[in-house]
């Protein structure tokens, strides 16, 4: 059910490893038929790193779809049954070698729901110590920065933090600290 229409079939045109995508063929309430497709996937995490001195955790990383590298916020998808708590755990170990005593859910939302129904899971993570093991080697293009929140959160108002999660994960961390961009 897509803002009151009713659907009258489905088929998946495509699957791959991160997602799926379907066309659904919806009627609305009026008689007016109309496709949807839909990006099918798992879910993710985002998590706010805190370190101690008020410094977070930031990654850069080369994003192919946005043509460059961007600094965001630690994250990573779902991979069912996993839990989004044991996501974020797992995630925040692989990607930036740290692990948490403390963590907390910040927030759940659609990063884009005009053609996804992604749910993102976002947590603040706390009391960081190094996680056992090795970062995953999957990660070599992944650089780990330390950064003050203020900076992070003027990187935001600058633009240079661009992605979704990390401008609410930062904002609301921010919100939450009491920082304003420094």
């Amino acid at each position: 059910m897509t803002g009151g229409a009713r659907a009258l079939g489905s088929r998946r045109v495509f699957t791959g490893r991160a997602f799926k995508v379907r066309v659904d063929e919806l009627e609305s309430p009026s008689g007016r038929r109309s496709t949807f497709e839909l990006v099918e996937h798992p879910g993710a995490i985002a998590i706010v790193a805190m370190l101690p001195g008020e410094e977070i955790v930031l990654v850069q990383q080369t994003r192919h779809a946005a043509g460059r590298k961007l600094f965001e916020i630690p994250a990573g998808t779902l991979e069912p049954p996993e839990t989004p708590e044991a996501c974020a755990r797992r995630e925040l170990a692989e990607e930036a070698g740290y692990a948490a005593h403390t963590w907390e859910r910040l927030a759940t939302f659609y990063p884009a729901p005009g053609f996804s129904n992604e749910l993102m899971h976002l947590f603040l993570a706390e009391d960081l110590h190094p996680a056992q093991g090795e970062r995953d080697r999957e990660e070599e293009d992944l650089t780990v920065h330390r950064v003050p929140l203020a900076v992070a959160r003027r990187l935001v108002a600058t633009g240079e933090i661009c992605d979704a999660k990390s401008i609410v994960g930062i904002l609301l961390a921010a919100e939450r600290f009491g920082v304003t961009p420094g």
